[in-house]
């Protein structure tokens, strides 16, 4: 299982593309998404967040990238989540 997720040769269940989106608007639909994934038998979602910016690491662009991790660990679903790894080049990499 590992090999094939570092290949990319298993694709995401499902995807959300975070961009454009609130803090709060991204939480509520990260939190959704878990939950619909577990629901339905899913073992890989793809958060799509953009890439890092070293300009900005934390007050602009990147703040839901700079959280992802913290509100997966905290939130209701942290049981449920075997691992977070970046994603495949052939996934969108470190986007």
């Amino acid at each position: 299982w590992e090999r094939r997720l570092r290949s990319g040769t298993i694709a995401p269940d499902r995807t959300l593309d975070l961009h454009g989106f609130t803090l709060e608007r991204a939480w509520t639909a990260i939190d959704r998404l878990v939950e619909r994934s577990w629901n339905a038998g899913e073992r890989v979602i793809l958060l799509v967040t953009g890439r890092e910016r070293s300009e900005a690491p934390h007050g602009g662009r990147g703040r839901i990238r700079a959280h992802l991790g913290a509100w997966l660990a905290a939130s209701r679903h942290a049981p449920k989540i075997a691992a977070i790894r970046p994603a495949h080049r052939r996934h969108g990499g470190a986007g």
